[in-house]
């Protein structure tokens, strides 16, 4: 955990960054907001500006939406389960733990 100050690319390079780049390399990319910016190869993020042309206004909103599936996913996880909050093993069973959660989150949330 970095403090408040740190930004977003400070803190992703010092503690993921390694483990993205072989992910990206064998064709997952990862999709990121603009202050991943500059991150390297298979780091997704929308393109800067105002004045925009529609082909890259196009891939931020296409960006955006995809990320917003994610985005929508981790606060639902967070709100419904503490698991997730509170990790203190290994950061490898994290993901079952995860996926545990949200599929249990989607049966919750198929029968309202």
């Amino acid at each position: 955990m970095e403090p408040g100050s740190t930004h977003d690319i400070t803190a992703a390079r010092k503690h993921c960054l390694g483990a993205l780049y072989p992910v990206a390399a064998a064709g997952l990319p990862t999709l990121a907001d603009k202050g991943y910016q500059g991150t390297g190869i298979g780091v997704h993020t929308p393109i800067k500006g105002a004045n925009l042309g529609i082909g890259n206004r196009t891939y931020n909103g296409l960006l955006t939406r995809m990320r917003a599936i994610g985005e929508r996913a981790n606060a639902l996880l967070g709100q419904r389960w503490t698991a997730p909050r509170r990790v203190t093993l290994s950061p490898s069973r994290i993901g079952d733990i995860v996926a545990a959660a949200l599929v249990l989150t989607t049966l919750e949330h198929g029968t309202r």
